[in-house]
């Protein structure tokens, strides 16, 4: 399959800081997926005017919202189906540095069976518990895959293989909502994807809209960490032979 990059944004609540995010990729002449997850009435009219100052972007709308897992699916199935290699996802708050996408986009191209995730340098606006919840899951990760690769689990400006991606979004069952970014690396590096990481400058939300919750969400997190440390207990055997054979 020829490289085919395509970058997706995922978006719910965030209407306005998404057309600054879009704004700021535009020159970078790649094609942009916009999914619409439920979102209210504002935030659809942000996603219209964005949709009608570039026409050429799609816009994908879900009836209700899914999480951004959820919206990843709805997504990854649209660039599949247009003939995409490779999805660079970026967040809709604008809290990704979008300059460093050729860099990514690059990389990717380099090495185009590989994971390229993004590990985040903080600024001054970067909350301390957020910062702690990013190391606890990357702890986790080091455990449950037998490996120290994972640099962050949880910053979501990644560039996938579609192959793999949608073979992640095809299973009955996984987190759609704030366990989706580890769920997904995690079950691709034990499907024997490889991984590298890269630095990308993180800023907290433009518009001072967070979807984080952090009682709601760090017990969803810790059920998505419970789930897969049963299932790597029942896989050990085999991460064991992989361990072995390299």
């Amino acid at each position: 399959m020829d490289y085919r990059p395509v970058i997706l944004i995922p978006v719910y609540r965030h209407g306005k800081a998404c057309a600054e995010v879009v704004d700021s990729i535009i020159q970078y002449n790649l094609p942009i997926i916009l999914v619409d997850d439920g979102n209210d009435d504002e935030t659809k009219s942000y996603l219209l005017q964005i949709k009608q100052k570039h026409p050429d972007l799609a816009l994908v709308t879900l009836p209700e919202n899914s999480g951004k897992g959820g919206a990843f699916k709805a997504g990854t199935v649209f660039a599949n189906e247009a003939g995409y290699s490779h999805i660079l996802q970026i967040d809709a708050d604008g809290q990704h540095d979008s300059t460093r996408i050729p860099f990514f986009i690059e990389k990717a191209k380099e090495n185009p069976d590989k994971l390229i995730c993004g590990y985040p340098e903080y600024d001054e606006s970067a909350p301390e518990h957020r910062k702690n919840g990013h190391k606890f899951a990357n702890t986790w990760c080091a455990i449950i895959t037998w490996s120290h690769k994972i640099r962050d689990a949880l910053c979501g400006f990644r560039v996938y293989p579609i192959k793999p991606a949608l073979r992640f979004v095809s299973q009955k069952i996984f987190d759609k909502r704030m366990g989706f970014d580890l769920e997904i690396l995690i079950k691709l590096i034990w499907w024997g994807v490889d991984v590298d990481f890269y630095p990308v400058k993180v800023t907290y939300p433009s518009d001072g809209i967070s979807n984080f919750h952090a009682f709601r969400d760090n017990v969803r997190i810790s059920w998505v960490f419970t789930r897969l440390c049963l299932k790597m207990i029942l896989i050990s055997p085999y991460l064991l032979w992989r361990r072995l054979t390299k």
